[in-house]
């Protein structure tokens, strides 16, 4: 994948930790403004850039956490145009929660049990209704 050029690098940057620090506070919807504004400046082919993906990452993740599901949908969807999302917890378990707010349960339970499987019970969080969930559907659920 390309790299930017320096001064584009920087802005991104500044961008995203702008976005990452109202994140933090749960200020989500305004931590997503800074994500877009920040991926605004990627140069078309949006895809060919490897800050695309971290971008697009910090934006879904601040819509899931904003109860925005129907956002977080379109950018896990737009993920999936970067391999390196193919096996990484994270997007499975972003995927798979998104899917099971969504009512999706075939779709849930594909996306947890990777991310299960990756990472084990820990990566589906603190909430265990994700944990749970998947236990009713799959054989050897560690539930403890």
């Amino acid at each position: 994948m390309a790299e930017l050029n320096q001064k584009t690098h920087k802005a991104v940057i500044k961008l995203c930790k702008k976005g990452d620090k109202l994140s933090a506070k749960q200020k989500y919807a305004k931590a997503q403004l800074y994500y877009t504004r920040a991926l605004d400046l990627i140069p078309e082919p949006i895809w060919q850039w490897s800050a695309t993906n971290w971008i697009v990452v910090a934006q879904m993740d601040a819509a899931f956490l904003n109860n925005d599901i129907e956002i977080s949908r379109k950018l896990l969807n737009e993920l999936t145009q970067a391999d390196e999302n193919i096996g990484n917890p994270f997007f499975h378990l972003r995927n798979g929660q998104t899917y099971f707010l969504e009512g999706n349960e075939d779709r849930a339970v594909d996306e947890l049990i990777r991310a299960y499987a990756l990472e084990g019970p820990d990566m589906l969080g603190e909430d265990r209704k994700y944990l749970e969930f998947l236990a009713t559907h799959a054989e050897g659920i560690d539930l403890s």
